[in-house]
């Protein structure tokens, strides 16, 4: 059996973003009593906005799974309801799900990874049209970043650089 393990993380192709170079709240950024516009940080997922509902669904939450564990300080503390039963943490900063063309998650995608601190997880289609990882990452090992369809894309930064980068596209519908 082939097993890819997770560890072999490859250094990024030029122009890409330096995994090292960390993107996220510091703990004494965290505060969870302020509206989430005051967060110097804004969280986007950008949907393709083609998609049916259920894909869009999965694109949406798959991209989201990846910034999760990406972009440090994101998730509040969990809550805790009057039966003393816990729910996990959610994010404190909000999150916005925009939707765009196939073309426009492309050239967005590729602004996004150009801009200095702005976090950037991806998912192309291949995702949802294969049922083993190694198959995906061998679709994408394949192609170049220009010949990827993208379901979604999930970007953390300074909340006036994501904003430039998502001027125009209206939420999900």
């Amino acid at each position: 059996m082939n097993r890819t393990r997770v560890q072999d993380e490859a250094q990024p192709p030029d122009g890409e973003q330096d995994p090292g170079a960390r993107v996220g709240f510091g703990p004494d950024e965290v505060d969870t009593a302020s509206p989430t516009r005051a967060a110097r940080l804004e969280w986007v997922v950008v949907v393709d906005e083609e998609l049916p509902a259920g894909r869009a669904v999965n694109a949406a939450v798959c991209a989201a799974a990846a910034t999760g564990v990406g972009v440090e300080g994101l998730l509040g503390p969990d809550a805790v309801d009057a039966d003393g039963s816990r729910h996990r943490g959610l994010p404190w900063a909000g999150c916005t799900v925009l939707g765009a063309s196939g073309e426009r998650l492309l050239a967005l995608r590729a602004r996004a990874v150009a801009a200095d601190g702005v976090f950037v997880a991806d998912m192309p289609h291949a995702a949802q049209s294969t049922r083993v990882y190694d198959e995906y990452r061998a679709v994408v090992a394949a192609s170049t970043g220009g010949e990827l369809d993208l379901a979604a894309v999930s970007l953390v930064g300074p909340r006036n650089r994501v904003d430039r980068l998502v001027k125009g596209l209206a939420l999900l519908a």
